[in-house]
């Protein structure tokens, strides 16, 4: 059983394939028709065309290596079958149904897991929304518009189609986007240990970002976070009170949040608390070099979100280190004497030297990571001009968040991306990114 079927399928199979809107075999045919490779829409009730390609009658008449079964449940496992005749290699099943409901639904996956068995068939799902490889314009899902999901670094993988599909497009929306998305769904034969090995070894994805509500693969997951060369974040959803609400989403197992987060701890993985936090901890951990340390160095141009983002980060074992002598001389021929010289630095408001002071701050020895708050002026702008090297040539981390009108700044914000320094819109999140990159540096033997 393998995953690479999934990332270089030579030709997809939409069996349930439909020409009428709306319909999930149509939905799919909409996402897939634009892969650079051909797909082939199976459904022998209907003739013609779909999408620019002709409908076929059976799998067999498919020359694919990935089949999207878009067909009722209780035809899973006889189409699965056929598919494994065919020689298909890896399959995703979209329909719900299965082992979350108990009873005939877990009868249907077990058969579904015996077939899988006998031809050596990879599944995603069943009871998922799929996956999307953004780099490669494959988007093997259902989801309408997921094929505006755009590339970027950061590879997703969640037990919730639905939190994978929420992470992708908020990532999106903030002009990131995503080099994987997987959906596990009830996880027959394909699990987080599957994938993360998978993403790790990809050049696109330079983070991981896991959603977790319970799995009977914990250990395997464990050691694969561990064994992961590329960055990982977890966020553990799903116990105590909604346990069974949880089972009966994705079939998983009520395990306490807090046994992983010790054991994501051990293996060297950032633990969050919300879908935010994930995706800006993934950003953060893609985009910045790992720090020596936990000492912050805090420039700040207002005093009241610089209070938000040093309270938060003095939460979460930050260190406020003294300034050296020579970072606060050079500091003193800057400031006016009415603002704060001391770490963290309130320049009091922007102003033409700000970025000088981040330099500043930046070169000082005794930082590892500089976290920066600054509202937005037309007359000074954001100091790009003295940025655009500098996460570089300190080979720290450099966060920046932005306050103002999005559309005056947009610019100058993404020149900042580009140069290696991630952006956030509020203190709660810069700070929360700055603590997920605390948490990453590794823990001393």
């Amino acid at each position: 059983m393998s995953l690479s079927d999934f990332f270089e399928p030579e030709g997809i199979a939409v069996v349930g394939a439909s020409a009428t809107p709306g319909k999930l075999g149509n939905d799919a045919m909409s996402n897939v028709e634009a892969a650079d490779t051909e797909v082939y829409p199976v459904n022998p009730s209907s003739s013609g065309t779909v999408y620019g390609y002709e409908f076929v009658d059976s799998v067999a008449e498919a020359d694919a290596d990935v089949a999207l079964l878009c067909v009722p449940r209780h035809l899973q496992p006889e189409v699965l079958e056929e598919c494994g005749e065919a020689g298909i290699g890896a399959a995703v099943i979209f329909a719900g149904g299965f082992a979350e409901m108990g009873g005939e639904g877990r009868e249907l996956q077990d058969a579904v897991a015996d077939v899988a068995a006998e031809y050596d068939i990879t599944v995603l799902g069943p009871n998922t929304a799929g996956y999307a490889l953004p780099h490669r314009n494959l988007y093997g899902s259902f989801v309408p518009r997921i094929r505006d999901v755009g590339a970027g670094n950061v590879g997703i993988v969640a037990q919730s189609a639905g939190v994978a599909i929420t992470a992708s497009f908020h990532l999106t929306r903030e002009g990131y986007g995503i080099s994987a998305m997987f959906g596990l769904g009830n996880r027959v034969n394909t699990e987080f240990s599957d994938v993360i090995p998978e993403l790790d070894a990809d050049p696109k994805t330079d983070s991981i970002v896991l959603h977790v509500e319970g799995t009977d693969d914990a250990e395997e997951l464990f050691e694969a976070c561990r064994e992961a060369d590329t960055p990982v974040a977890a966020f553990k959803v799903g116990e105590n009170e909604v346990s069974e609400f949880v089972r009966a989403h994705t079939a998983a197992p009520a395990q306490k949040n807090e046994l992983y987060e010790e054991a994501f701890d051990r293996a060297g993985v950032v633990s969050v608390d919300s879908t935010t936090a994930l995706v800006d901890a993934g950003r953060a951990l893609a985009d910045s070099p790992t720090p020596d340390g936990p000492n912050v160095g805090l420039v700040t141009a207002q005093a009241g979100p610089g209070i938000i983002v040093a309270d938060h980060l003095d939460g979460v074992g930050a260190n406020f280190p003294e300034l050296t002598a020579e970072t606060r001389e050079r500091l003193d021929e800057v400031l006016p004497g009415i603002t704060y010289e001391e770490n963290p630095v309130d320049t009091g408001r922007p102003m033409p030297e700000f970025g000088r002071v981040v330099d500043i701050v930046a070169r000082d020895d005794n930082v590892d990571i500089v976290s920066v708050y600054e509202i937005y002026e037309d007359s000074l702008g954001y100091p790009v001009e003295e940025l655009a090297t500098l996460a570089e040539e300190v080979d720290k981390p450099v966060l920046f968040t932005v306050a103002g009108p999005a559309h005056a700044f947009e610019d100058e914000r993404r020149q900042m991306e580009a140069a290696g320094i991630p952006t956030f819109d509020t203190p709660e999140r810069g700070a929360q990114a700055v603590a997920a990159l605390i948490e990453s540096i590794p823990d001393e033997e």
